[in-house]
């Protein structure tokens, strides 16, 4: 479960760790849409603006993307990501982000701290 430790609300149910080299590689790529109903959590070997830049080449739906330091407190939040965008980076370095279903990110704010 992601839940946000600041609010005290549940995001969403389900969550998977992209932890293998693999995992984190390919994300959501040729993901079907339909089957997006968890969050995907990347940790990071360390916090940095650069390893935290995505692109969303072949992910067909779009996503919200939550970005968090080392202290799992939310530094940026962008919504409503859109398919094939070539790069998104974060505002501040993050040893974290989490991909969610689009619209699931609202209700987190700048400064929250999530836990899964």
């Amino acid at each position: 479960m992601l839940f946000n430790r600041t609010s005290g609300k549940m995001i969403i149910r389900k969550v998977r760790l992209a932890s293998t080299s693999w995992g984190k590689l390919k994300g959501l790529m040729f993901e079907n849409g339909n089957n997006f109903d968890y969050a995907l959590v990347f940790v990071l070997e360390r916090e940095s603006v650069a390893m935290a830049t995505i692109h969303m080449m072949f992910v067909f739906f779009p996503i919200d993307v939550v970005y968090l330091n080392r202290e799992r407190k939310v530094v940026d939040i962008v919504s409503g990501l859109r398919p094939f965008t070539p790069s998104c980076s974060p505002k501040n370095p993050s040893k974290f982000f989490v991909e969610l279903p689009a619209g699931k990110s609202k209700g987190v704010s700048i400064g929250d701290v999530l836990e899964w």
